[in-house]
């Protein structure tokens, strides 16, 4: 037998246990009504069970609806509903939070392992939250493996336009339709470097876009072994990459900036000689974190850039990145890009504009709520991802601000539209306005602007309090600022760059 492994913190299996595993997770799929083409939303944290549903998914011909566990009721209802969805796989200390969402709709408990228990303080009667509905692990022991192997879909992935509202990103495609695991292995050879013996490593949550395509990626190429974290632990980390001997890792510059500041005898105390590759996307990379792990690790770093709808877009490597700071790379797998001026007119190298990307190897894509948007995004054949920036001479991609009204904080993208929604239905508020400001660890933090309205005695208290069950804790500001008036420019859009400028000057960088 092979000696390929996948491990949590629980257990570890061989690639072919998994592979067994996912056969029969298909046949439980189909036998409950979720194979080809069918929507199952999977609200899970990093554990073994959910790399085999994955798996499982992607023999059934099952698409995989991945939401953030953190989300309250009335997010995962709206994505259920937008996606179709009626059948929700979730760990079980997850189904009180969100309970109103899951009603009509066909449940499937994933029972948390101890170290997930102990990773996020689940008591035993949270672990065990009822009962009565099916276990995962149940319905795959009683099932067979399933007899034919069907394609695999790619996952259904929710992002959101300037309006906030979640927009369902489908992957399409012109011509018959392919296996997705061609795409995964391509993901592999090509941008992660695998090749039979690598050991791959992440505690990134993969329920987000790039950890999950990354860990797929890992789990279909030859050879290669994966190792997820319930959850990013600085040391803990370090002490896994030794004792496994990881060889690819995928991190974020917020796990990064936490790995930094432990302790240098701490920092020493790991022998990370094994580490040959690893990469970094989901928000900018400060010059100067890159440089500090690059003076600790070695040039193993590289950073990618890209978009839910387009997948990974460029790659710069360690040496490129301290010889052209700033950059966001050269483009892999196909990629194209076309800096435009706001007519849609190609910009030369050096002049900043719209950045618009294409990319055949990920598929086409549209949104399942907005086909308008995904028209208006399209110019020349690309598609716009919201982003300003420049070429240089040589093709390196340099990304100047957004264009959307976007935050980015801990690598998850946040939309201040959808926070200000939910601060203006309280009473005491007249207006608001929800921006980024720089943070050291998390990249951005969340800033509410509040005009209180008359009669109301400005307490930041009391709109956390008004918050709280309403958004997920991730899209809570961290700042509160009250204004007596909130600017405004002559068509009535409030002016935040005025707003957000005290935050940002001296700060040395826009995002």
């Amino acid at each position: 037998m092979s000696d390929t492994v996948v491990a949590d913190f629980d257990q570890q299996i061989s690639r072919e246990m998994l592979e067994v595993q996912a056969a029969k997770g298909a046949s439980a799929l189909t036998e409950i009504g979720a194979g080809v083409d069918v929507p199952v939303a999977v609200i899970m944290r990093n554990d073994l069970v959910q790399l085999e549903i994955m798996r499982a998914a992607a023999r059934a011909g099952t698409v995989i609806v991945a939401l953030n566990w953190h989300g309250q009721a009335d997010e995962v209802a709206a994505i259920c509903d937008d996606s179709g969805a009626q059948i929700v796989i979730i760990h079980r200390d997850l189904i009180d939070a969100v309970r109103p969402a899951l009603k009509g709709r066909k449940v499937i408990g994933v029972t948390p392992g101890p170290a997930l228990c102990a990773a996020y303080g689940i008591d035993e009667a949270a672990a065990n939250t009822d009962l009565d509905c099916a276990e995962w692990g149940a319905l795959v022991a009683a099932q067979g493996p399933l007899a034919q192997r069907e394609m695999m879909r790619p996952l259904m992935r929710y992002t959101s336009g300037s309006t906030g509202r979640p927009k369902g990103v489908r992957r399409t495609g012109s011509g018959p339709r392919k296996d997705f695991e061609a795409v995964l292995a391509r993901v592999g050879a090509e941008m992660m470097r695998f090749k039979p013996g690598s050991r791959y490593f992440t505690a990134a949550p993969i329920y987000h876009s790039a950890p999950s395509t990354l860990t797929s990626s890992a789990l279909v190429s030859k050879g290669v072994s994966t190792f997820i974290a319930p959850k990013f632990e600085p040391e803990a980390f370090l002490a896994t990459i030794e004792a496994q001997r990881i060889t690819h890792i995928y991190l974020v510059p917020t796990m990064m900036s936490r790995l930094l500041k432990l302790p240098d005898d701490v920092k020493a105390r790991y022998d990370l000689s094994s580490i040959e590759f690893c990469v970094s996307t989901g928000s900018p990379w400060p010059h100067d974190l890159k440089v500090a792990m690059i003076d600790w690790w070695g040039p193993v770093f590289w950073e990618s850039y890209g978009a839910t709808e387009i997948g990974f877009m460029t790659m710069v490597s360690s040496a490129d990145a301290l010889a052209k700071p700033g950059t966001a790379g050269q483009m892999q797998m196909g990629c194209t890009v076309l800096i435009l001026d706001e007519d849609g007119n190609i910009l030369p190298a050096g002049e900043v504009g719209e950045i618009h990307a294409k990319m055949d190897a990920f598929g086409g894509f549209d949104y399942s709520n907005d086909p308008e948007s995904r028209r208006a995004a399209e110019k020349h054949g690309h598609c716009s991802i919201g982003d300003l920036g420049w070429l240089d001479k040589d093709g390196f991609l340099f990304i100047t601000d957004r264009k959307k009204d976007m935050i980015i904080s801990g690598g998850a993208n946040i939309f201040p539209a959808e926070i200000e929604a939910v601060l203006m239905r309280a009473p005491f508020i007249r207006d608001v306005a929800v921006f980024g400001a720089p943070d050291p660890e998390f990249g951005e933090r969340i800033v509410a602007a509040i005009e209180p309205s008359d009669g109301w005695t400005p307490d930041e208290a009391e709109v956390m309090a008004f918050l709280d069950g309403k958004l997920a804790r991730f899209k809570q500001p961290r700042i509160i600022d009250f204004h007596t008036a909130l600017p405004r420019e002559d068509s009535g859009k409030i002016f935040k760059p005025r707003l957000r400028a005290p935050y940002w000057d001296g700060a040395g960088r826009k995002i």
